[in-house]
């Protein structure tokens, strides 16, 4: 049995075993982007967002690591369990802190533990040991791709008690090889295909000017405006944005092989911004921001720039984020996303278990009826949702 220990930074962690580890290029999971989050101090003591990482170690070498945060609030998880807090509240009961074991911010499903997969079962056994030991509530896992998940949905502690899975639902969209955009929208009904040629001339007439930087090309100019962007956006829903500018300018310096930036120019001014990362088989969609509000420019921007870019490099798969039911009737998908939990307390325990297995229905039902506004003629194949 392996022995995972808690390290309370990735900086205590060898930077080339991490990334030798690694057996995809998810971008989250990269030494860097997390190294990056700490460094910026977007997470640390006085975010809520206490890093408690989990490793195990064989001859000094790294052979697991699994990102994990001691939270004191819910904020920045995507997966909300605002209610079971206040249950506990309610109760007498400090819900927090809680170990959490995603990434900070991103709601993009991926891996969450790295170097030998067998090790699973000891990792989650280190982990609820730890919020027995250290009194935390228990401990989640959100958005696990599908080898963590059915490790997690084997897992049970002494007492017989498993992990829960929770379902929630999100809008992907899917490359079948489309040689051009052209080709992707003839799977359209008519009369929805026309409604989004009719969005993209908009972006014509308004006289807006579309362009994608990847690499070296984005410079720390086009990261300042882009951070005044999405600024902007939270500043219109009375919010402030979880990241700063030094987080996306010193992933523009680690990252930028797999950050792609979209710009919106109007009258040879910079009007909008939405950044996104991608590895070999995903194109994630991450943020958006624009300096005024422009008709059709948020769709433009976040999904068919989006949509264009995987269709020319060849990714089979576009996660453009969280939300967005306005996301179907362009072409993406209702998908279910996951997460996992275990609380210590064996009567809530029992109690949200209750609470998931009726809120599945609900979800299962909802996807059921998205996929009936989806724009596609007859005939044609959706992706598998499980």
């Amino acid at each position: 049995m392996a022995s995972f220990e808690q390290v309370g930074s990735i900086t205590q962690l060898s930077r080339p075993q991490w990334q030798a580890l690694r057996d995809t290029r998810y971008p989250f999971l990269d030494y860097d982007f997390l190294a990056a989050l700490e460094n910026t101090e977007c997470i640390g003591d006085d975010s809520g967002w206490i890093p408690a990482y989990f490793a195990a170690f064989e001859n000094q070498q790294l052979i697991a690591a699994m990102p994990a945060f001691i939270k004191e609030h819910s904020y920045g998880e995507y997966v909300f369990d605002w209610s079971w807090a206040d249950a506990y509240q309610r109760n007498g009961l400090a819900y927090y802190p809680k170990l959490l074991a995603a990434i900070p911010f991103t709601p993009a499903t991926g891996p969450r533990l790295i170097g030998d997969q067998s090790l699973w079962p000891d990792a989650l056994a280190a982990i609820s040991e730890y919020c027995l030991t250290k009194r935390l509530s228990g401990w989640h896992i959100n958005f696990p791709e599908t080898n963590t998940l059915a490790q997690v949905k084997k897992f049970k502690t002494d007492n017989n008690q498993a992990s829960l899975i929770r379902n929630a639902c999100q809008f992907h969209w899917y490359n079948r090889a489309y040689q051009n955009f052209d080709q992707y929208l003839n799977q359209f009904t008519s009369r929805k295909r026309k409604a989004v040629r009719k969005e993209r001339e908009k972006i014509a007439a308004q006289g807006i000017r579309m362009t994608r930087l990847t690499h070296e090309q984005i410079t720390p100019e086009h990261v300042a405006f882009f951070y005044q962007c999405y600024q902007i956006t939270y500043l219109r829903r009375r919010s402030q944005g979880y990241l700063n500018q030094a987080f996306f300018q010193q992933l523009r310096s680690t990252m930028n092989s797999q950050m792609m930036m979209v710009l919106a120019h109007k009258d040879e001014q910079p009007i909008a911004a939405a950044l996104c990362f991608y590895d070999d088989d995903n194109l994630y969609g991450r943020y958006w921001g624009a300096i005024d509000d422009f008709d059709s420019l948020h769709f433009e921007a976040c999904y068919y720039q989006g949509i264009e870019f995987c269709i020319e490099q060849g990714i089979g798969h576009f996660d453009p984020g969280t939300q967005g039911e306005h996301k179907i009737s362009r072409g993406f998908e209702p998908m279910l996303t996951h997460s996992a939990h275990w609380l210590v307390h064996s009567q809530f325990h029992d109690a949200v278990d209750n609470f998931l297995a009726e809120e599945r229905q609900h979800i299962l039902a909802y996807q059921r009826d998205a996929k009936t506004l989806l724009p596609f003629r007859d005939g044609f194949t959706l992706h598998d949702s499980e």
